[in-house]
């Protein structure tokens, strides 16, 4: 295989995984048994950090082992255990047999990427999210990762894929600075204040795009490029993997709100509906957003077009100019012997023809010119050069 065929294959596979990352959640090999984990080769080893509250106090500690929980699993207070990694197959059984998991949502939280939805099991509620946050460094799009959330009577069991990356910083604070009314909650309130945390972190990144989409409409009408159709096709891509990770949020939160669930206070279900609304306008921006970025190929098109209607235009009044001259030039060309003839080229042999020749030629383009600047042709020439200036 040469070079050139492996830097293609590369090319391809790379474009694969995008498509991957964009559009398809996990699924298995045909046959598996349930409760079958896939752990990727790449995937952090988990961190344990429990935090755990109750009116005035609170403590948050990393834990070694997954059996050092158990004891915050029978108390009055909440305890909030964040599982940040999914690198150990081990230690994430372990944490599945210390709060007493199912299978099929051990194998829900650890294969991702998965559809966000809520499940009920006996004394515990699943429900799965997707978190997402703007880049830190100059490239533009989004990080996107599941968030599993394992709500019991005293406790929220939370898993992420990665341990660097969420936004649950501000309720983390809020626990730590006993700020607003968290600590006096339970385990529920803690899970609408989570789900809450991650529907707001949306708004960073539509932001984001907004201004992404400014730019491309201004370069589009401006200065459309090759690469300038290839962004609108990258922004319609992530904007297609937004749509896809809040439209079933979206479900989950109104189905914590209407199915009843004992877990599930009456009084966080008025939150969550707060919650619900963020969700519906946030799907809202998204789709005024895809809208426009579906637009952006038609005008990218259309002004392609002028300019070449405008380029093809200027091509023209300089064809039209200069055919009369080559005319006059080309009949003085054919060099016919006036001695032969009176009537071939008397013009010859005057003595200002060659001046009067070319005084025609410059009335004639001169004639045109006045013409064509009546009609108002030069003024859009000007403006298609100060385009390009």
């Amino acid at each position: 295989m040469s070079d050139r065929d492996k830097d293609e294959q590369k090319a391809e596979v790379d474009e694969n995984e995008d498509d991957e990352s964009y559009v398809d959640y996990f699924y298995g090999e045909p046959g598996d048994l349930p409760g079958t984990l896939s752990i990727d080769e790449d995937a952090a080893v988990p961190e344990l950090v429990v935090i755990d509250y109750a009116g005035e106090q609170a403590t948050c500690k990393k834990v070694a082992t997954p059996e050092e929980i158990a004891p915050y699993l029978d108390s009055a207070s909440v305890s909030w255990v964040d599982v940040r990694g999914l690198g150990s197959e081990d230690i994430l059984r372990r944490v599945g047999q210390v709060f007493n998991l199912h299978p099929l949502v051990l194998e829900d939280v650890v294969n991702v990427p998965q559809r966000p939805k809520v499940e009920e099991y006996k004394d515990q509620l699943l429900i799965i999210a997707r978190m997402v946050c703007p880049r830190s460094n100059e490239e533009s799009g989004f990080i996107s990762e599941q968030v599993s959330f394992i709500l019991g009577k005293h406790y929220l069991l939370t898993v992420q894929e990665e341990p660097q990356i969420d936004v649950f910083n501000p309720v983390r604070d809020r626990i730590r600075t006993a700020k607003g009314i968290i600590r006096d909650q339970q385990a529920d309130y803690l899970a609408y204040t989570l789900l809450d945390a991650i529907i707001d972190g949306f708004f960073p990144v539509l932001e984001d795009y907004g201004e992404r989409i400014e730019e491309l409409e201004e370069e589009v009408v401006e200065n459309p490029t090759r690469s300038t159709i290839e962004r609108i096709h990258k922004l319609k891509r992530e904007l297609l993997s937004l749509r896809r990770a809040i439209w079933p949020q979206r479900d989950v939160i109104n189905s914590l709100i209407r199915d009843g669930n004992p877990l599930i206070r009456d009084e966080v279900r008025v939150y969550l509906r707060d919650c619900y609304d963020h969700a519906i306008q946030i799907l809202d921006i998204v789709e005024t957003y895809r809208e426009v970025a579906s637009s952006l190929m038609d005008v990218y098109m259309s002004s392609v077009s002028n300019r070449m209607n405008e380029v093809m235009k200027t091509l023209t009044v300089i064809s039209v100019i200069f055919i009369p001259l080559t005319f006059i030039a080309g009949v003085y060309g054919m060099n016919f012997n006036a001695e032969k003839s009176p009537w071939n080229m008397p013009e010859l042999n005057w003595y200002w023809g060659y001046p009067i020749c070319l005084l025609v030629m410059l009335a004639v383009a001169s004639g045109l010119v006045i013409y064509f600047w009546r009609r108002g042709w030069f003024e859009n020439l000007s403006g298609v050069r100060d385009e390009r200036r």
